[in-house]
């Protein structure tokens, strides 16, 4: 495991709930994430899938430190980060850094190309290059596909796919080994998401760089993941190699977001087994007892609300599935 670069161990994240406005009383709490356990390797894109509200920003946020978790490990090279402080804090975050999912509202309208790219520089200065922070920058813009002598204009003068751009120039600054990518194509065009995604790659190949990628657009994560995680409402339900969960997934959920995927081959739509979820998402505030998705599941049983399952493999399940009845099923009909 020493290519191990990040990991999470039994992570939680819950948000309280307080009610009244003089005498504030604890109501209970959203568990938006709800103990997950990671791991990243070196050069290896993890992808985090799942749809609106199950955690997957929340679990962004708390892996580069925006958030602090309520309970659990994050450990950055072997390193905890949830135990440090101070000027050892601000070392470790170096090495993870994070691209946001909107390009007009991550970036200071007020601020310079130059400057918000160089902001990182402001903030670890000894981690500034010894030719000065301006050339830095110009090289930066360059490796991003943008015109170094750009470095003076503001971020209204770009447009949205040239925007991300500097938003990854940004992250790249200190030369991390880890990138959370939150939804980093999902308010681009589609012509435009394919150039980001071919420059996420094409510097992963140089910098050596290791992705969590965050998306709600299953072709965008299958494409780009070497391993998939599906979550939800705040815990991991299936993960395994891309292949095995688009082509073998085992967890009813998994099953019911792949079979959702739109179809663009007009004669294979037919051959698709469409699964319809029937009632609406749990409160993360109060989830069900037992298995979470059990309310909305096909295959529920009396033990699914007993007992919740643990994510493992499974008799029939190839890879770690948290179903108690885990099994293959093929949602595009092959006869």
């Amino acid at each position: 495991m020493s290519d191990v670069v990040l990991e999470t161990r039994g992570l939680v994240k819950h948000f309280p709930i307080n009610k009244g406005i003089v005498f504030r009383t604890r109501a209970g709490a959203v568990r938006a994430v709800d103990g997950v356990d990671l791991n990243l390797r070196r050069g290896e894109t993890l992808g985090i899938v799942g749809e609106s509200g199950c955690g997957k920003s929340t679990l962004a946020k708390l892996l580069v430190g925006l958030e602090k978790p309520t309970q659990g490990e994050i450990r950055v090279r072997g390193e905890d980060m949830t135990r440090l402080g101070g000027a050892a804090l601000r070392r470790a975050r170096r090495n993870i850094q994070m691209v946001l999912q909107d390009p007009y509202t991550s970036l200071n309208p007020r601020m310079t190309v130059g400057d918000i790219i160089g902001e990182p520089f402001a903030i670890h200065p000894d981690a500034a290059p010894p030719y000065g922070k301006a050339r830095a920058v110009q090289e930066l813009l360059e490796v991003v596909g943008l015109n170094p002598d750009h470095i003076n204009r503001y971020p209204h003068q770009f447009s949205g796919g040239q925007r991300q751009r500097i938003g990854i120039a940004r992250a790249l600054a200190l030369r991390p080994e880890i990138i959370v990518c939150d939804e980093p194509v999902s308010a681009l065009d589609v012509s435009i998401q394919a150039q980001i995604i071919n420059l996420l790659e094409h510097l992963q190949k140089e910098l050596g760089l290791a992705y969590v990628f965050i998306a709600h657009d299953l072709s965008v994560v299958r494409h780009i993941s070497d391993r998939v995680a599906v979550m939800y409402l705040g815990k991991i339900v299936e993960t395994g190699n891309h292949a095995a969960i688009y082509e073998q997934p085992t967890h009813p959920y998994t099953q019911a977001l792949l079979s959702a995927v739109p179809v663009p081959d007009p004669r294979l739509r037919g051959r698709r087994d469409h699964i319809m979820l029937e009632g609406d998402v749990p409160s993360p505030a109060d989830p069900p007892s037992g298995c979470r998705f059990r309310t909305r599941c096909w295959k529920a049983q009396p033990a699914c609300a007993d007992h919740e399952p643990l994510l493992e493999i499974r008799q029939r399940s190839p890879h770690p599935s948290a179903c108690h009845f885990a099994e293959v099923r093929d949602v595009m009909r092959r006869s």
